[in-house]
Formats: structure tokens, C-alpha cells, sequence
């Protein structure tokens, strides 16, 4: 024991802010903080080649492209190609084209899948400097409400480092360790189960034209684009079923039947998996000095594309907060991060539930749910109030502004050095 500590003394360091994992939500924060002249250190628990692989959202939206556009960093950060705007809902075979614009100037969304995202926020952030240790394994953070924190972590050859810092931000996820760092009643969950399972099938097969969501009797698919060769499907399926349940011949026939087209091309699936639709919220977003970023903190159903997006929200709040401390003293935004943050996250969750409930209710569903279900697509095929209300909540723009600051925080939280 004091062999370790001895080399846990002289591996000490410190630095403004430790980041806690390398996906979206983390390099998002380390880059923005980078771009602030803000020192800061971003511990990954994998390799460098398994977070440049991981294979999740595929559309940055409008507010989320917006957002890097006012650091200046679009033409850096984003690959992709920018998106139409157009979106196909396909009911019993029959196409429904809705736009997502709200008709507001500046840029609109991305289609760039998360790979991409984080491969170029890698890159930016290790061109300026930045300072990215992968493999760090046994993180912990401690002291969370004191004055400086720090964070432990053990390198491949064994070696155990401490990190002092002013700020932790926990962007390592739902299964992290950031979150569990936080005293048992100290967060309150709000979770849901939404009773729905889906199959995600990654194939080497042509892109649809539009995004595309089909409403059948059998069920709720889509089809997506990952690429101009590539695709990305869902169907829903039994909440537990295993992906064994679907071999090739099963899931191409079960696409072409609920997608409505019999002559779909099929191509060599790469990845398929199984997973339950579910929506979880931990309030607050932060504990001392604690601030958690993305799944760390909620979970959203992925319909509608609000997951990575509400991370890339987080993520803008905190580094700007970080900066107003930093540069003025001014702990304002840090007090209120969570506040503002949960404001977008349960506006986006109500847009999720509603969007899921929808399609799969106008599908499969007992025929009450099922007749109220497609009255709603009704309206948003043929109401133009309808539509429009769906595009501003499709780009992510809030057209009422920021929230109103909490008045449960106390003030001067890190002016005097924790709670």
C-alpha cells in the first residue's frame, strides 16, 4: 500500500476541468473548452480505434450545427453531407413527404454519423494540443463537493494517476462511472419503459432517397442512411428477443413487407443487435462539482434523433459555464447548468414519447390507439400548424428562449469552494 502510494504522489497533476470518456459528449466539452484556451484532460476507458468505430446516431441537427457554427468549428468538426430536410413516412405502403424546416436562415442539419463526428472532434482536439488518454482504467473521481476534486485512474502498465481539478465532467455514459460516483438519494431517476423492442440491422446496402418510417400492420420499420453504401434498418420486434431470432431471409422479408417495397435491394448485414426502447432522466444534472453531460444523465428513445443531440445541448451549456467561471468569476450558468439543461431534455423527451407512441400505435396496435394514432399523422400530413410545430421540434430550435433560472440553487456554490 505505500508503494502505491508513493506512485499515485508521483504521478499527481492537475489541470481546470477532467473529462470522463471520448464519445460525442466528452470531446464536444473537451473542444469547446479547448477552444476557449481552457486546460483540460479526457480519460477514455477503451482504445482510440474503438470509439472511432462506434456506430450510433446519424443526423446532427439544426441547433446542434448551429451551435459549433458560433464557435466557428462546422468546417472542422462536421463531416457528412448537409440534409434536405426531408423526411418520408410511408403508411401501408403509402408516401408521405414532411419537410423538417422551419424556415429560420443559417445552417441546417447533417447527416453525419456518430463515428464520423467523433473521429473529427478527435483529431481537432488532438491538432490544437489537446490532451486525450485512452485505455484509462478504474476511473474514480472523489472529493466531489470540495474545493478541488480529483480523479484517479490506472494506465496499461499498471501505473496509478491522480488528477486535481477545479471540474468533472461525466460524459462516459448510462453504464459509467461518473454517475455512480454520486451518493445514493443524492439524483432522483425518472425512467420508462416504453413495452417496445426494436431490431437495428447495420447492412452494406443502397441509402433511401429520405430518412424513411414506415407504419405497417406487422410492425414499425426503418431505413436510414450511414453512407452513400450503407444503411441503417429497424424493426420492431418482442421487447426481449434475441437478434438469433432473425436470421438474413427473415429480416429482408420482414423490410420489404413493412417498408412497403417488394423489390428493396438486400445487401451483406455487418452488425445486428436488439435492444428495449426506454427513457430514463436523472435530475439534477450535477452534484459539487460534478456535472453530468449526455447519457450520463438521460436517455432518450431514438425517435426523433434526440440523444446525441442533447448531449452536443449539454455539452455547449457546460463549456460555456466553465468560461463565464473561468474568465469573470461569474459561477451563474455553472448553478443553473442543470435547470437550463433539463428544460431541453424533458421538452425533448415529450417529442420522443410522441413521435414513438405514434408510429407504433398507427401500426399494430388495439384499434382505439391505432384510429387516434393515425388522426395525429392526419394532421401532420395535411394541418400546416401541425407540420410546422413538428419541424421546430425536429431541428431542435426553442422558440421560447432559455429557462428561467433556478431559484433553489445557492448562490456563490464555487465561489466558496463546493456545498
Amino acid at each position: 500500500m505505500a508503494d502505491e502510494t508513493s506512485q499515485l504522489q508521483d504521478s499527481s497533476e492537475s489541470t481546470t476541468v477532467v473529462v470522463i470518456g471520448a464519445g460525442p459528449a466528452g470531446l464536444t466539452v473537451a473542444t469547446l473548452l479547448q477552444h476557449s484556451g481552457i486546460d483540460c484532460v479526457v480519460l477514455e476507458r477503451h482504445s482510440r480505434e474503438h470509439v472511432a468505430q462506434r456506430q450510433r446516431a446519424g443526423i446532427v441537427e439544426t441547433r446542434a450545427v448551429r451551435m459549433f457554427d458560433s464557435w466557428g468549428l462546422t468546417d472542422r468538426v462536421l463531416g457528412g453531407v448537409p440534409y434536405d430536410g426531408i423526411l418520408e413516412f410511408r403508411v401501408d405502403g403509402r408516401s408521405h413527404l414532411v419537410s423538417d424546416s422551419d424556415g429560420s436562415d443559417g445552417p441546417s442539419a447533417r447527416l453525419c454519423p456518430q463515428q464520423i463526428l467523433v473521429q473529427k472532434l478527435t483529431q481537432t482536439f488532438l491538432d490544437g494540443g489537446g490532451d486525450l488518454r485512452f485505455e484509462a482504467a478504474d476511473v474514480s473521481p472523489h472529493d466531489l463537493t470540495g474545493d478541488r476534486p480529483t480523479v484517479h485512474y490506472r494506465t496499461a502498465d499498471g501505473t496509478t494517476h491522480a488528477i486535481t481539478c477545479d471540474f468533472v465532467a461525466g460524459c462516459d455514459g448510462d453504464h459509467g462511472v461518473s454517475r455512480t460516483a454520486v451518493p445514493d438519494g443524492a439524483l432522483t431517476a425518472h425512467a420508462f419503459d416504453h413495452g417496445i423492442g426494436w431490431l437495428t440491422v447495420l447492412a452494406d446496402a443502397p441509402p433511401p432517397a429520405h430518412p424513411l418510417l414506415a407504419v405497417n400492420a406487422r410492425g414499425f420499420a426503418a431505413h436510414f442512411p450511414r453512407g452513400p453504401y450503407a444503411s441503417r434498418y429497424y424493426l420492431q420486434c418482442p421487447p426481449d428477443d434475441h437478434p438469433d431470432a432473425w436470421p438474413e431471409a427473415r429480416i429482408w422479408d420482414a423490410l420489404r413487407t413493412r417498408l412497403g417495397d417488394p423489390a428493396l435491394v438486400c445487401g451483406p448485414i455487418t452488425d445486428r443487435e436488439t435492444f428495449r426502447l426506454r427513457s430514463l432522466v436523472h435530475d439534477p444534472m450535477q452534484y459539487g462539482r460534478l456535472f453530468l453531460v449526455g447519457d450520463a444523465a438521460h436517455i432518450v428513445s431514438p425517435m426523433g434523433g434526440k440523444g446525441m443531440n442533447l448531449a452536443l445541448y449539454d455539452a455547449d451549456l457546460l463549456a460555456r459555464a466553465v468560461r463565464d467561471f473561468v474568465r469573470s468569476d461569474d459561477d451563474t450558468a455553472l448553478r443553473t447548468y442543470s435547470s437550463r439543461c433539463l428544460r431541453r431534455v424533458w421538452n425533448d423527451q415529450e417529442f420522443s414519447h410522441w413521435l414513438t407512441r405514434t408510429l407504433h400505435d398507427a401500426g399494430d396496435a388495439a384499434p382505439f390507439p391505432r384510429h387516434l394514432a393515425r388522426a395525429r399523422l392526419d394532421r401532420l400530413f395535411n394541418a400546416p400548424a401541425s407540420a410546422r410545430a413538428f419541424a421546430e421540434l425536429m431541428t431542435g430550435l426553442d422558440p421560447t428562449g432559455e429557462a428561467v433560472i433556478s431559484q433553489e440553487v445557492p448562490g456563490n456554490l464555487f465561489a466558496h469552494g463546493g456545498d
